[in-house]
Order: C-alpha cells, then structure tokens, then sequence
C-alpha cells in the first residue's frame, strides 16, 4: 500500500494572536467540526480532526479576521491507472476526452470556500456559487490575505497530493493562517475535499464540510 503525506503548517500558530480593540482583548474562538465521508468510483473520500480557530484582525475596523484551519483528509483509491500517462484521452483516443485538471494523474486535494454575506450551502456550492469566485493557493508560508466584498465567494486550495496508482493518501494540514480583508458583513466558510480518478472512466468525488461562521 502507498502511502504519502503532505503537511501545509503556518508560519505563526494559532495561541499566540489575540484581536485588542479599545484596551480589551477579544478571546479567539475555537470551533471543532464533525468529521464525514463519501463514497465515489474506486475511493472512498473522508476527513477527520477539522477544525476552525477564528480570531478579529489586529486592524480591529470590523472588516477583517483572521482563521486557522487545521484538519486531516483520506483517499482510500482501489481503482485508478498506474504511473503518468499524461493528460487522459480515453478509449476512442478522442482529444479531451475523460481529461481532468490534474493533467494526466489522479488527484486528492483540498481547501475551503470563503464567502461575504452568502450562505456557503449545497445548492450555492452547485450552481456556481457566482461569476465572481475565484481560486486562490496558500504561499509557501501556509498563510493567505484575500479580500471579499458583499456576495463574494473564493475557492481557497490548501494543497494535493498525486495518486499513481492504488492505495491510500492523505492531505494533513494544521494551523493554516487565512487572512480576511474587506467584509464588513457575516463571513462564511466550508471545507471542501476532492479526489479525481483519471482513466477511461473518469469521476470526481466531492465532499464538503460543516459550514461554519467566521465572523
């Protein structure tokens, strides 16, 4: 069985910010979500230990925070090609065909979805969500600064690992520092983990996490 890890850790951990506005220190908030699992083609797809530690930013002007994610994610693939065949045309050699974002290798990554003052929900999530989400990466440091105003919605990545062939894999990560700018509203955020398996049958497998608020 292969196995491979990958840790994403921030740079400043969680106990040492505290939010200070007009003297008086506003305690951090801890909040632990429940763990869950899907069943996909040849994966089954599970996060476990997440959790959400949020603060108020040091700006301390009620637009801005700050959370650190922390959180474990498993693929366990039975079924997937070996090795890098490069990007996937499938069995009528067709260009595109079963193609998938990861280029050629199946894939399990993960992150989170940030939103302003929208409800980060099932039925959000599948109709897009809206024209203006993006997709952002955490720097080498394991921290990100992103912007939202008033019905934004951005895709966070907080790191993959490539799946050659059968086996499990996870995605670790913990006290992953995201920094939020600009949103004078309520703020939202969800987990999310994927797995896709390239081959003549392509899927992807999709599992969210608890909404939670940040603020």
């Amino acid at each position: 069985m292969n196995i491979k890890s990958i840790a994403a850790t921030a740079a400043m951990t969680a106990a040492a910010v505290l939010g200070v506005t007009g003297g008086m220190a506003n305690a951090d908030t801890f909040v632990p979500l429940p763990g869950g699992e899907k069943l996909g083609p040849g994966v089954k797809l599970s996060r476990v230990d997440e959790s959400a530690l949020i603060s108020p930013s040091l700006s301390a002007n009620g637009a801005g925070r700050v959370a650190w994610l922390s959180g474990r994610v498993f693929a366990d693939v039975s079924q997937t090609p070996e090795g890098t065949p490069g990007p996937w045309k499938g069995p009528t050699n067709a260009p595109g065909t079963n193609n998938s974002s990861t280029h050629g290798t199946s894939r399990v990554s993960a992150g989170y979805i940030v939103g302003c003052q929208v409800s980060i929900a099932d039925n959000a999530i599948s109709a897009g969500v809206s024209a203006s989400a993006s997709t952002s990466s955490l720097g080498i440091s394991g921290s990100l600064g992103i912007k939202l105003g008033p019905g934004d919605v951005k895709f966070i990545n907080v790191e993959g690992v490539d799946i050659p062939k059968p086996g499990v894999y996870w995605v670790d990560y913990k006290d992953v520092e995201i920094q939020i700018e600009g949103c004078a509203g309520y703020a939202q955020a969800r987990s999310y983990a994927v797995v896709e398996i390239i081959g003549d049958h392509y899927s992807k497998t999709t599992l969210y996490g608890a909404p939670f608020s940040i603020g």
